[in-house]
């Protein structure tokens, strides 16, 4: 068994024979910007809005490091173009329309970068994308990922924090995600979830793994610690909050600054997997690479063989294109469909008591309104109406428009507690600053529904077939001064809401039917 050879001891290359591959590589890059443009706008908008993939913008500069500290093994390569690999495309391709249906942006997202994958994969060849294969797949890291790991995360979290106050002796009371102990309320948002420090952690671990060590088993264990430790350290960071509101005698104090102290915790973690992970390092050891199976050739025989590869390149890289676009050329005609939306209706029916009367200052375009009155208690209601063929992607499209004044960062949500034993689809989200808070619900088939995989499924296939009913959103809006409330007024409006929409038994019947096609 012949030994391995060190990538120094080829003959030396002052032109890679790869190079002449770059601009079928940025044809085809270039042409995939241009199909999946709505992709890659909605990923740098998440970058920008979400401090939980500001890292994505260092994501492409890392990749490029990561090819060029492998520069003497790849310079040792030759390309060979594979047309015949971009037949993996299609089933990318399928994926794609799958997600595309389900309203599912991430899955959207994930398919670009696969499709990237196969392009560099047809147009460098196998062996020169395998030795590329670490830093390439760390462009997967240009998805925003994971957001829907974050109900799972609190409950993580609270369970530690549960558990531990319990072993140190602080009598708490836990309901959901609120957290009361005598000196104050602590409530486990979204916020305090720990993706983004498990999100920054794994990127970190990544690349630290394809920086220190050689051997696959390392790389595994860290970026598995990588995983693991920020979540255990996220629980750890809740429970000295809490615990540090028990010590001072205010729960608001301890809570003040919370996500800059979060992160100062983190960069500890980080700090401390780097001194874990140093005694085992292999970066001091040089990489090595077999001597390529062929005879070494000519610096003339390189030229013709990458002049008879540029063609197989960019034919390639137009064939990966032509095949990712076939999915975005299919919803286009199914989009078609749903361009229209469906008629809103003019009024919903309430309960025997309330009165209704318009909006103060009406409502846009394309919205319906009405505003309650209820034992003294005003609330407004407002919704809208889409095509009986919309995906799941336009239904949350327009739930975020509608619910724009309560998305903040201290936002925190619940669902309505269930009404005579059925669950409610009402989700109440409440924002401490600004005062705010609303509920919002959506109607899929005549019946509020929680949104889920089985409601994108259902409306993925209506898409196609269309349907009776228009999926309709719908929120309730207490009317008060917001600028005005207190903490305290401001708990009191939520519970008015809440007991608002459960003196509604009869509502989401009365959506459902208003949403019936005639």
């Amino acid at each position: 068994m012949n030994a391995p050879v060190l990538a120094d001891t080829a003959a030396p290359r002052t032109d890679p024979a790869w190079r002449p591959l770059v601009a079928p590589i940025g044809l085809g890059l270039l042409l995939l910007g241009v199909v999946f443009q709505q992709e890659v706008a909605a990923a740098v908008q998440t970058w920008i809005d979400s401090t939980a993939y500001n890292h994505c913008f260092l994501v492409i500069p890392i990749a490029i490091y990561l090819l060029w500290d492998r520069k003497e093994e790849l310079a040792a390569l030759r390309a060979e173009p594979m047309p015949a690999a971009v037949l993996l495309a299609i089933p990318v391709g399928v994926f794609w329309l799958i997600a595309e249906r389900l309203g599912i942006m991430e899955g959207r997202q994930l398919a670009v970068i696969t499709f990237v994958q196969v392009l560099l994969l047809a147009v460098l060849g196998r062996r020169l994308y395998w030795a590329s294969f670490g830093p390439l797949l760390y462009l997967y890291f240009l998805v925003p990922f994971g957001e829907f790991l974050t109900p799972r995360l609190q409950d993580l979290t609270t369970w530690f924090v549960r558990h531990g106050l319990a072993i140190i002796g602080i009598p708490a009371y836990i309901d959901g995600y609120i957290i009361e102990i005598p000196e104050g309320t602590f409530f486990v948002a979204e916020a305090c979830a720990g993706l983004r420090f498990l999100i920054a952690s794994i990127a970190f671990g990544c690349l630290y793994a394809l920086l220190m060590y050689r051997g696959t088993l390392r790389r595994v264990v860290f970026i598995a610690a990588s995983i693991i430790i920020p979540i255990i350290a996220n629980g750890f960071r809740a429970l000295g909050i809490v615990v540090l509101g028990h010590v001072l005698g205010s729960a608001q104090a301890a809570a003040t600054d919370h996500v800059l102290y979060g992160w100062i915790f983190f960069s500890i973690v980080i700090l401390l997997l780097i001194a874990v992970g140093l005694p085992f390092r292999q970066d001091l050891q040089p990489r090595s690479v077999p001597l390529p199976s062929e005879p070494l050739r000519t610096a003339a025989e390189d030229s013709r063989s990458s002049r008879r590869a540029y063609p197989r390149g960019v034919l390639a890289a137009v064939l990966v294109a032509v095949l990712a676009a076939i999915g975005p050329v299919l919803t286009a005609g199914l989009s078609m469909a749903a361009t229209r939306e469906a008629p809103v209706p003019a009024s919903i029916a309430v309960a025997s008591g309330c009165g209704t009367a318009p909006i103060p200052g009406g409502v846009p375009t394309g919205t319906g309104g009405q505003r309650v009155v209820c034992d003294g208690l005003a609330f407004d209601m407002r919704w809208r109406a889409l095509s009986p063929r919309s995906t799941a992607a336009a239904l949350m499209s327009v739930r975020r428009q509608m619910i724009r004044p309560v998305l903040v960062e201290n936002l925190s949500e619940s669902w309505l507690p269930p009404v005579d034993g059925h669950l409610s689809a009402w989700r109440i989200m409440q924002a401490d600053d600004p005062p705010y808070a609303l509920a919002v619900a959506v109607w899929v088939d005549a019946a509020s529904v929680r949104p889920g995989l089985a409601t994108r499924a259902r409306m993925a296939i209506e898409s196609m077939t269309g349907g009776r009913y228009a999926p309709m959103v719908m929120t309730v809006t207490p009317a008060v001064s917001w600028d005005t409330l207190t903490r305290s007024e401001l708990q009191r409006t939520v519970d008015q809401l809440r007991a608002f929409l459960r003196s509604q038994p009869g509502l989401d019947h009365e959506v459902g039917q208003a949403s019936l096609l005639r």
